[in-house]
């Protein structure tokens, strides 16, 4: 009896040294990696299958000792290992066996229509939501290289930052007041200027303008110290994650309130599909960097200055899923009968206050040509798909490249506007240094109508010049007996008068038949010719109506020079003077010019 003791002693110190081993090493392990402890998540289950495997071994070995394995039968072997061993073995083929059915559960083969119903995908019409641009230097075209460019050169003015930080090279698009804004933190340069700096923290973050262009230092009154590029618990993802250990978080946005106040939003997931398959955002941490505190919030209740849950990939993913697998997956294989994705990259637009996606959608067999586009919303995931056929995104950039090929200047992805009804990309031309150097526009549905510039204005008014052209029929261009658009029109001007508003000179002429009409003098120069008296031919803007009070000009000429027209009358007006009798008098006088002045 006391021999058999000995051995449940010593069983009870393998069982102690080996857990005790599973707590050292596996807390090492969760606090270098920190995987969320959630059942859809694969580490979690990918963890438990190595330490049970691990364990089975351990007590196996210490078991069998040095017994030989070649005289031993299978029962022997099973009992000599001991019941321990079995039993955790046993629970770890368990685990890989609900890994195997939960993987199987999320196989498309046999769920494709659980993929394609997680985006709701409402078709609208184009002309609908995007309001129709009245001009293009309100538009935001810059992409994060050229953000990179003018963030790091805004710093590198900062003699006292840039010696300890650098910035974050992702710059995330946002909504600022209703205005695009580009934002990145700084981060520290390396383990060493963090070890000095973590008391401090981060001092500030970078605000880029994609308009203007602009970048701005903002400094904090107080660092933030969870930040990214921190170091064991100053690592923000390790300090979210040990606040909220059961939630899938997945990476983290730098955004700010309209205040200006940091945060990093930190995205949760769930398995939408089987155990692990079509992860999608459940929710989301919001931290503040400054003072740690976090707190989570279901997509519903997010607050609305959020501007980024879904990101672009998830987005496009998502329709994927719906584009490709509505119709079942062996349609997606063999006919694919009604099949679409989207094209291989994607922009932003800024829209109801929101940060929107957008790509075009082609088929699968298509690649120059897209059958419409779709924007989902990266807050709620909301999708609008726009029946517009044309040429995807990069067959466009190839297009506008193609009409300066001798710079060698290379097409961002585009953006998307309305310009009169006409669905229109417009993208920035840059150099091999990455400095935007030209504007292009092209229009989607017929793409060979490209218009360039060296400003946002001049690539605008070249488009509309390009598509009247070309005869593109677009909003307001329709006649009727009302309303004729464009032509041309004879007047005399009667003042002019010059206008100059938020840096732009418009000049204003009154014309002898009641109108008034107006161009930019940055359009035409020669407007500084014109004189009052002057009698000109005006070429009107096809956007304007000959109807309209005040008609938009595209061009005039010279009939003829109101100078020389008053020289002549005077010359006339000397000449009858002479001849007249020179007892005329001042009453007859009075009477002719009363009597003209009846006539006139």
């Amino acid at each position: 009896m006391g021999k058999n003791a000995g051995k449940n002693v010593t069983g009870v110190k393998l069982y102690f040294i080996i857990l005790l081993l599973d707590l050292i090493i596996g807390g090492v392990w969760y606090y270098i990696s920190f995987p969320a402890l959630n059942i859809h998540n694969r580490d979690f289950w990918l963890i438990l299958i190595v330490v049970f495997t691990a364990d089975t071994l351990a007590i196996a070995l210490a078991n069998l000792g040095s017994f030989a394995l070649r005289n031993m039968s299978g029962k022997e072997f099973l009992h000599k290992i001991g019941r321990g061993a079995m039993t955790i073995l046993i629970v770890d083929a368990a685990i890989v066996l609900i890994v195997i059915i939960g993987s199987f559960a999320g196989w498309r083969l046999i769920r494709a229509h659980s993929y394609a119903n997680l985006l709701d995908v409402q078709q609208r019409e184009f002309t609908e939501d995007i309001t129709e641009s009245e001009s293009v230097t309100n538009i935001a075209l810059m992409d994060s290289e050229s953000a990179r460019i003018f963030g790091n050169r805004e710093i590198g003015s900062l003699s006292d930052v840039v010696s300890q930080y650098e910035v974050e090279p992702d710059y995330n698009q946002i909504n600022l007041g209703g205005r695009p804004m580009k934002v990145s933190a700084l981060r520290y340069a390396s383990f060493f200027k963090w070890l000095k700096n973590r008391k401090n923290g981060i001092p500030g973050y970078v605000k880029v303008d994609p308009i203007n262009s602009d970048a701005d230092y903002m400094k904090l009154n107080n660092g933030m110290k969870y930040v990214p590029s921190g170091f064991f618990n100053d690592n923000l993802m390790r300090h979210v994650q040990f606040q909220y250990p059961t939630k899938i978080v997945d990476g983290y946005y730098f955004e700010i309130d309209e205040n200006g106040n940091p945060y990093y939003i930190c995205p949760c997931k769930s398995a939408r599909v089987g155990l692990f398959d079509a992860m999608d955002v459940e929710g989301a941490i919001i931290c503040d960097p400054v003072s740690g505190d976090s707190e989570y919030y279901k997509v519903e209740d997010v607050p609305t200055w959020v501007d980024r849950l879904y990101d672009g990939d998830l987005c496009t993913r998502k329709y994927d899923w719906y584009g490709i697998l509505s119709n079942g997956y062996w349609n997606s294989v063999i006919s694919q009968t009604g099949c679409t994705r989207t094209t291989e990259d994607y922009g932003f637009i800024a829209l109801d206050d929101d940060v929107w996606v957008y790509t075009g959608i082609t088929s699968l067999n298509s690649d120059q040509s897209n059958v419409g586009f779709v924007m989902i919303n990266q807050r709620t995931s909301e999708a609008r798909y726009y029946k517009v056929s044309g040429a995807e995104e990069f067959s466009a950039m190839r297009s506008a490249e193609g009409t300066v090929q001798e710079k060698k200047y290379e097409a961002s992805f585009p953006s998307l506007i309305n310009v009169k009804g006409q669905p229109t990309y417009i993208m920035v031309l840059k150099d091999s240094g990455g400095l935007v150097k030209m504007y292009a526009m092209v229009n989607v549905q017929q793409y060979n109508v490209v218009a360039t510039g060296t400003s946002q204005k001049e690539v605008f008014e070249n488009y509309k010049k390009q598509m009247a052209k070309e005869g593109i029929k677009t909003s307001g261009s329709e006649t009727d007996s009302d309303t004729v658009m464009g032509g041309e029109a004879t007047i005399g001007i009667l003042a002019i008068q010059y206008v100059v508003s938020e840096g732009e000179t418009t000049v204003y002429i009154k014309g002898d038949d009641g109108k008034v009409y107006k161009q930019a003098f940055a359009d035409n120069e020669g407007l500084i010719t014109l004189n009052e008296g002057d009698k000109i031919k005006v070429i009107i803007d096809d956007a304007s109506s000959k109807e309209d009070d005040i008609i938009v000009m595209k061009d005039f000429e010279v009939v003829s020079s109101g100078a020389a027209t008053t020289e002549a009358k005077a010359s006339d007006a000397n000449a009858a003077a002479a001849e007249d009798e020179p007892d005329t008098d001042e009453e007859d006088i009075n009477t002719t010019e009363g009597e003209m002045v009846g006539e006139v």
